[in-house]
């Protein structure tokens, strides 16, 4: 049901200063349930992800073309952080309530960079 890869640089340092990282997510939304998933999202995923410090600044849609409907990055203070957090009960829950509304779910966490990056 979903595909994750912790993808990250071994190295989260460089020169004694933390580098971000951004948690790439992917999904299609299940069309019998578009208007809960909007609600969800806005009610409830965003600020969570929010408290557990991880900082929304991305969210793409697909208009056209075989890929995943929705890519929304989340960008965390370094690779540790953003393993502590993915890890966590309040993720899992959280994560778990996404699942009922979208198929084709993955992520993966890489170093931040400027830019779209999938």
């Amino acid at each position: 049901r979903s595909r994750t890869s912790l993808q990250t640089c071994s190295t989260t340092r460089f020169r004694g200063v933390r580098v971000p990282v951004k948690v790439l997510m992917t999904w299609d939304i299940s069309p019998e349930r578009e208007q809960e998933y909007f609600e969800f999202v806005i009610g409830e995923f965003v600020p969570g992800v929010q408290r557990m410090g991880l900082q929304p600044i991305e969210a793409w849609a697909t208009i056209y073309g075989n890929h995943p409907q929705i890519q929304v990055s989340l960008m965390a203070e370094d690779a540790p952080n953003a393993r502590r957090i993915l890890a966590s009960p309040e993720w899992l829950h959280l994560s778990e309530q996404l699942f009922s509304f979208v198929k084709n779910y993955a992520h993966k966490v890489v170093p931040a960079r400027g830019g779209f990056q999938f």
